[in-house]
């Protein structure tokens, strides 16, 4: 059964999250979709970890940009598994799933996070089966003056309907919003001005199965079984 529907940080409830090994996994229960996380090493590789330190994933002490490459891959990202890097994540995934990625971006922490993202993008030949996102909006608007083609989305916290012109000016499809904020009322403006809606991270199974009544709705879950089984029962 393909289920429609973002595998957040591949399948953490029972695997290591952000390694190949849980993106493997979700595909295998059939999400259409998996988001991940990026960032950059101290030698310009985008890496796909969620935290900007590698403290609570992995076995090592420090922030992710302080490290090269060579020696985040000595880290143990749990089980066994490393730190994939952006182009393996999105070489695994290429065919198979639409990948969410998320840059994580702060400011002015990471310069040059979004030219090397895109050029991971552009070589592993995913234009189309990605969506480049991020809290930080400007970093979404360099991604855009990088790239024009590129499906690209916002993260909000609440529901804003403030959002919706900038969305135009700068070309941006996706919305992804905290799960809480949602209605009815907001879904129905979303679809008016042609906006996917994506809503993060319900885990409970009663609100699982109740967002399944908005069809069109994307849905960014840890609990995979479980948004899984709502869809089944719908």
């Amino acid at each position: 059964m393909e289920i429609r529907g973002l595998a957040h940080r591949g399948y953490p409830q029972k695997f290591p999250e952000n390694t190949i090994r849980g993106f493997r996994a979700a595909l295998e229960l059939g999400f259409t979709h998996v988001e991940l996380d990026v960032h950059l090493t101290r030698d310009g590789v985008p890496v796909v970890i969620h935290d900007p330190s590698v403290n609570r994933t992995t076995n090592g002490q420090g922030l992710v940009k302080s490290y090269t490459l060579q020696e985040l891959r000595e880290l143990d990202a749990g089980d066994g598994e490393r730190i994939p890097t952006l182009e393996e994540a999105l070489l695994f995934a290429k065919d198979r799933m639409i990948v969410d990625i998320e840059l994580k971006q702060t400011g002015d922490f990471y310069p040059g996070l979004e030219e090397a993202a895109v050029d991971v993008i552009r070589r592993t030949g995913m234009e189309k089966q990605v969506i480049v996102t991020s809290f930080d909006h400007y970093a979404v608007e360099r991604t855009r003056k990088l790239h024009n083609g590129l499906d690209l989305g916002l993260i909000i916290y609440g529901a804003a309907p403030a959002v919706f012109p900038y969305m135009k000016e700068w070309n941006i499809r996706y919305l992804s919003m905290k799960y809480v904020f949602l209605t009815q009322a907001y879904m129905e403006m979303c679809r008016a001005e042609n906006v996917q809606l994506i809503v993060w991270t319900p885990d409970d199974e009663k609100t699982l199965s109740s967002l399944t009544a908005y069809s069109d709705l994307l849905v960014c879950t840890n609990n995979l079984e479980g948004w899984a089984a709502a869809l089944r029962q719908a």
